[in-house]
Formats: structure tokens, C-alpha cells, sequence
């Protein structure tokens, strides 16, 4: 059984950590656990991985997701480290992740917003395929 927790609780603790005076640290530890907590995302990737990948370990995966539909669901993360992807705690991540750009983006450093608005759109991206067919929404997919 795999240990790691869902994407979506990364995402609530970057939340809470946009709001420093919650916690006696400093400007870099908060700094530091933002970038950690955007980087996690990265890792949960799936599909073709663009070039500027910062977790070279991972390469592309579920490249087939979705043909057996004729539909194209490359993309997205993975929910906990396992090898599938769930609609609706992805969603909720990404709303939640945009929320957080919204009310605090002034104050993330560039390349953090950046990377905040490239994870977003990697969950938006995948989550516009999973409704691309006329009467069909697609909620789970796993990479075999």
C-alpha cells in the first residue's frame, strides 16, 4: 500500500502556509515549503512531460490513457503516488490551487507563480479531455 497522501492535501497546506502571520516562521521557510509544495505537482504528472521538467526522474506515462474510449486523457495527475487519476479530488485541487493564485499571487515570487499557473493548467488541461465527448464525462482513468 502506497503512503503518500493525496495531491489535494499538498494543495490545503499550501494554502494555509500563503498566510505567514499563522505562523511564527520566516520569508524563506515560507518560500521554501510553497516551492516544495508546487514541485510536489510536478512529480504527480502524467502524460508527455514538458521540457522544463525539474523532477527528472519522472518521464512520460498514460500515454495510452483513453484510447480504448477514442479519447485522448494523457495529462493530468496522479491522485497518491499510484497509477491513477480521479476527476473530482483533481478539481478540487485545481480550484483550490487557482483560489490561491488569485488571493495571494501578488505576494508568491515569480517563478513560484509561474509554477503555480503551469499546475494549474496542467489539471485544467486534462480535466477540459474528460468532457470532450458528447454524453460521456469521464471521472477516473488508470494507466495499466
Amino acid at each position: 500500500m502506497n503512503n503518500l497522501l493525496p495531491i489535494h492535501y499538498f494543495l490545503l497546506l499550501a494554502a494555509l502556509l500563503t498566510q505567514p502571520s499563522l505562523f511564527q516562521s520566516s520569508y524563506h521557510e515560507y518560500q521554501e515549503a510553497l516551492s516544495k509544495s508546487i514541485l510536489f505537482f510536478e512529480g504527480q504528472r502524467s502524460g508527455y512531460l514538458p521540457q522544463d521538467q525539474r523532477l527528472t526522474w519522472r518521464a512520460n506515462s498514460g500515454l495510452s490513457d483513453g484510447w480504448s474510449y477514442n479519447t485522448d486523457l494523457t495529462g493530468g495527475y496522479y491522485d497518491a503516488g499510484d497509477n491513477v487519476k480521479f476527476g473530482f479530488p483533481m478539481a478540487f485541487t485545481a480550484t483550490m490551487l487557482s483560489w490561491s493564485v488569485i488571493e495571494f499571487g501578488d505576494s508568491m515570487p515569480p517563478d513560484e507563480l509561474r509554477n503555480s499557473l503551469v499546475a494549474v493548467r496542467w489539471a485544467t488541461d486534462y480535466l477540459l479531455k474528460t468532457v470532450s465527448q458528447p454524453d460521456r464525462i469521464f471521472v477516473q482513468a488508470h494507466f495499466n
